[in-house]
């Protein structure tokens, strides 16, 4: 007697994610740790000095936290009302912010109470940055100013009120001690020069903006407003290099890799999308449980940490490769002991032994096996059975056997809304449709004269039907959008063909023409 032989599985390719070098990158984060803080999260910025702590801004607080402490190791609460815009200084001694009430306050960070208190703006200042010189800082408020302030003598420099509404965002040039930039609800980013007396430059970004970031060349700059992305050529004078909309609500947030070879963009839509600085494709997105507001990357990209709009704190850490060899390696036999006699031909005369190889049938396989049909289809549609394609193949082996109807018959109430519920799912599936229209005629026919003994079967019948009439209405219109096309090929071949004919005639009766001339 021959030999069972299991039921061979038919695969099909799988549609998934492109697994990519950026994939493999951006994926190798731990699980997020969330961080619960007083009110919305407005601004995160790390501190560029080792070890790299962060500042967090929500509600009237600042927080700083360590690189992997839950708990904030120090904070800043000398604020009547909502601080916006904490930043620290190169050096990592000094961190300004504004505040709900117009006042620019500069912190120690060994300290706690404020080094210097700027006051000038007559409404809420959201944001501020130190210019690259260290010894002064810029600022922009809701009451359309933007405004130079000198740390050691606490005193304004020059106030620019250029902008016709909120200014919202702004930074500063790393090579230039002059240069910073602003971004304002007026759709307009302007860079400004502190040596002249109004902006150098003004692009139109056509939407309130919300984010700005130069690049560290400081020859890009990019805006967020609205839900487009945009990347200026400053050394063009302003040109629009490219325009990015892959957000589907407002962008709040930029921020650059430590690379600079990959921009990051956060939005209400609640994703963080990572766009490579060559292409301006997106090579990966992170999906969040609220909508964003704020996002920086540590040094290295070693963390991530996005502030949302519910007032949670999401930090991610990169994965290190432990150290595996904790125990001394046992010494084992050499290589050449495991492949001794690896590549002996057997001679005429030996006795060639063979470990006889057991193979282990799946339970569907023994009830098959055993001529068990029935009960072989009821363990491949048991719940804890998710894969689909070992049903279906189950099912085929039963119709090769033609004993499919037997298997479908004599079911009750509970075995047969199981199988309605499985074809429900599965028959419109180009993969599977084939085999399970099938099935679904063969159900037809024999429980047909049982209609109406049961509430459940009628219904899941209904919804059968009903689904089976939609995909009919799809293929009916697919084959009109078909017919269509076609219809304009055509019409393009026609067209390409009688231009040919018209250029070879034309052709033809130049050479008649010259030759009746000469």
């Amino acid at each position: 007697m021959a030999s069972y032989k299991p039921v061979v599985v038919q695969s099909f390719p799988k549609l998934g994610e492109k697994i990519t070098q950026d994939t493999l990158y951006w994926k190798n984060y731990k699980t997020p740790v969330q961080i619960k803080e007083f009110g919305a999260v407005n601004k995160i910025d790390f501190s560029p000095i080792p070890p790299h702590n962060y500042a967090v801004t929500a509600s009237s607080r600042i927080h700083i936290y360590g690189r992997y402490s839950q708990e904030p190791i120090k904070t800043f609460s000398r604020f009547k009302d909502a601080a916006y815009c904490a930043t620290y200084r190169d050096d990592g001694k000094l961190l300004v912010a504004g505040s709900e009430e117009g006042v620019v306050r500069l912190f120690d960070i060994s300290g706690r109470a404020a080094l210097r208190q700027f006051d000038g703006h007559t409404k809420a200042v959201h944001v501020v940055d130190f210019l690259s010189d260290k010894y002064r800082i810029f600022s922009g408020a809701d009451d359309y100013t933007s405004k130079l302030w000198d740390i050691p003598s606490a005193t304004e420099i020059v106030s620019y009120g250029e902008h016709t509404d909120y200014v919202r965002c702004g930074c500063t040039s790393k090579l230039n001690t002059d240069l910073f930039v602003t971004g304002s609800y007026d759709h307009t980013v302007k860079v400004f020069d502190v040596r002249t007396e109004k902006s150098v430059m003004t692009v139109e970004h056509g939407q309130p903006v919300e984010s700005v970031l130069l690049f560290p060349s400081g020859g890009l700059l990019v805006s967020a407003g609205g839900r487009y992305v945009k990347v200026w050529d400053i050394l063009r004078g302003g040109q629009l290099l490219v325009s990015l909309k892959n957000h589907h609500k407002t962008v709040t947030c930029l921020c650059l890799s430590s690379s600079g070879q990959r921009l990051l963009s956060g939005s209400l839509d609640r994703h963080v999308k990572v766009y490579s600085t060559t292409s301006y494709k997106v090579v990966h997105s992170f999906d969040y449980a609220a909508s964003i507001l704020s996002l920086a990357l540590a040094p290295e990209d070693e963390t991530i940490v996005v502030g949302m709009t519910n007032g949670v704190l999401n930090v991610r850490h990169r994965k290190h490769e432990e150290n595996k060899e904790r125990f001394p390696k046992k010494k084992r036999p050499g290589y050449r002991t495991f492949v001794k006699g690896k590549n002996y031909m057997p001679k005429q005369e030996d006795f060639f032994v063979s470990k006889p190889v057991r193979s282990h049938l799946k339970k569907y396989d023994k009830l098959l096996k055993s001529f068990q049909v029935s009960k072989a289809l009821d363990v491949v549609l048991e719940a804890r059975n998710r894969t689909p394609e070992i049903t279906v193949a189950v099912i085929q082996e039963l119709n090769r056997r033609g004993t499919l109807k037997n298997a479908l018959a004599g079911r009750d109430e509970t075995q047969l809304s199981v199988l309605l519920a499985f074809l429900i799912r599965y028959v419109v599936e180009p993969r599977f449709a084939p085999m399970l229209i099938k099935v679904a005629e063969m159900i037809i026919d024999i429980y047909l004269p049982v209609v109406g003994q049961s509430a459940v079967i009628d219904k899941q019948f209904l919804r059968l039907q009903e689904i089976i009439e939609k995909e009919i209405d799809y293929q009916a219109e697919l084959l009109e959008v078909l017919g269509m096309m076609d219809a304009l090929f055509a019409t393009m071949t026609r067209k390409k063909a009688t231009s040919l004919e018209e250029n070879k005639t034309n052709g033809i009766l130049r050479v008649l023409e010259q030759t009746m001339s000469n």
